[in-house]
């Protein structure tokens, strides 16, 4: 699996991810703003796609990851997994003092 085949991956991976939350968030307007609309389920799609926004650089992370100790480059797989107990840590530390 060569550097072609991540950066491939990589581009679907955000690619497709950011089509889904582009089209959560579009539904979750235009259904907030349809007269008579419930809000609960527009609310709803709208947060969806913004945690998808927000969660696509930990996917990324750890694609790149599994990537590297698959291909048996330890020290850039120890580097994504670092990265990513950094980015699972400052999450629960925000969770846990509610900032």
């Amino acid at each position: 699996m060569g550097s072609r085949t991540l950066e491939r991956v990589l581009a679907a991976l955000l690619g497709a991810g950011t089509w889904t939350a582009s089209a959560l968030l579009a539904a979750g307007l235009t259904l907030g703003l349809m007269p008579g609309a419930m809000q609960a389920p527009a609310f709803k799609l709208a947060m969806a796609g913004i945690a998808l926004l927000i969660l696509l650089p930990v996917l990324r992370v750890m694609t790149m990851g599994a990537i590297f100790l698959y291909r048996r480059e330890y020290l850039f797989g120890s580097v994504a997994v670092f990265v990513l107990s950094m980015l699972i840590g400052c999450f629960w530390l925000a969770l846990r003092t509610g900032n």
